[in-house]
């Protein structure tokens, strides 16, 4: 494992209470939870159901807040816009708009990650071919199988070619031939430069892909270390040869008896493991060229895949947060120039000492015609504008009451 100087992901004192209507705590679904996953490492985040990984990498993404602590994702806080544009997100479940093809998906999230259109097209080809989709690219999403649809989202999840890519059970509803690739696929990002966090309840999935681990219970870390160094049972011996005869594996057990005093001794003829035996099986039958419907064999991982910081386009995100903070600069020049250009204003008192002068000229009121009479008059006030309110005025002005 080839760790970075830097920490993709880090929680201090993490926790996460959820409350009721009426605000007592009554779900403690992670506590004081300390991780660190280095920069270009696969991380396995395992745990059983309950245990709180999907609220965890909810905190991490800034879906859900921290009742205590805090974390860092990519050095920014959780849920930072600069950071976001730099991750690569596969939920659990597969949430895909079904009335657009495979193709239409990927370019939907080119454009939001501000994609010119003849990369777009690259990218798309390449991670339809990746995943094995490139001949149903154009078959709309809402026909795929769940499978296909995995498939689909971990293109998704990689259009931006993010620098961190969390992964929530990646293959779920996958084959055994889409589980090995997608496992294939992962050890290849690790070996890109790519952080990649797991969460599967495949265990074989993670022992055969991840450098570390970390499996949680009741919200609290229990065991953290790397894989060779947690499984390794260093109290056994296991030795593997050729075909033995019966002569020497009866030679074998007196020298092991001899050693170690052990009765006990289990020597038989390995197996080999399902997944290896399917994925022969069906490569022999492709060999024959057999016809399928679903998703074929899916090629190497796409060039585009960790590519250099300069080299990517700016997203929309990006735009966004710079055209923010012009206008946040912008704003600040604007109002600074506003307060060293403005002045108290002259007060002109003659100007309104004339708007509250009594009027020379009295205004008789016409006496209303009989059709114009109301059915009840009320007798008018007349308002003697010499005793107008000049307490406006005097504010104005500066004037006090003496």
């Amino acid at each position: 494992m080839t760790n970075s100087d830097y920490f993709a992901i880090q929680t201090s004192s993490l926790t996460k209470h959820f409350r009721d209507f009426w605000g007592h705590k009554r779900v403690l679904a992670v506590n004081d939870l300390e991780l660190e996953v280095f920069g270009r490492e696969v991380f396995g985040l395992l745990g059983p159901n309950g245990s709180g990984k999907s609220t965890t990498i909810k905190m991490l993404l800034g879906l859900l807040f921290p009742s205590r602590g805090w974390a860092r994702v990519l050095g920014r806080p959780p849920g930072d816009v600069k950071a976001n544009a730099h991750i690569g997100y596969l939920p659990e479940e597969s949430h895909l708009y079904p009335f657009l093809n495979a193709r239409e998906t990927l370019d939907f999230y080119g454009r939001l990650f501000g994609l010119s259109r003849p990369e777009r097209r690259r990218r798309i080809d390449s991670l339809l071919d990746m995943v094995g989709l490139a001949s149903v690219g154009r078959r709309l999403v809402g026909q795929y199988s769940k499978g296909m649809a995995r498939r689909l989202g971990l293109a998704q999840a990689l259009i931006n070619d993010p620098d961190l890519l969390i992964l929530d059970e990646p293959t779920a509803g996958l084959d055994p031939i889409g589980t090995r690739q997608i496992k294939d696929l992962i050890k290849e990002l690790g070996r890109r430069g790519k952080t990649v966090l797991l969460c599967s309840h495949l265990l074989a999935d993670v022992e055969d892909v991840c450098d570390r681990i970390a499996i949680l219970y009741g919200g609290e870390m229990q065991k953290l270390g790397a894989v060779n160094d947690l499984l390794v049972q260093r109290e056994l011996t296991e030795i593997r040869s050729g075909r033995l005869s019966d002569l020497a594996v009866e030679r074998v057990r007196d020298i092991i008896r001899e050693d170690t005093g052990q009765d006990d001794i289990d020597i038989r003829n390995p197996r080999e493991r399902l997944e290896e035996f399917f994925l022969h099986t069906v490569a022999q039958a492709r060999e024959q060229q057999k016809r399928t419907s679903g998703a074929e064999a899916g090629g190497g991982l796409s060039d585009f895949l960790g590519a250099a910081a300069e080299d990517r386009p700016a997203g929309i995100i990006d735009q966004l947060v710079a055209g923010r903070e012009h206008d946040v600069r912008r704003k600040e020049q604007v109002e600074t120039t506003r307060i060293v250009a403005s002045a108290p204003p002259t007060v002109r008192h003659d100007v309104l000492e004339d708007l509250v002068k009594p009027t020379t000229t009295p205004v008789t009121p016409q006496a209303p015609t009989p059709d114009q009479r109301p059915a009840e008059q009320k007798p008018e006030t007349k308002t003697n504008k010499e005793e107008m309110d000049h307490s406006l005025i005097d504010d104005l002005t500066g004037k006090k009451k003496e």
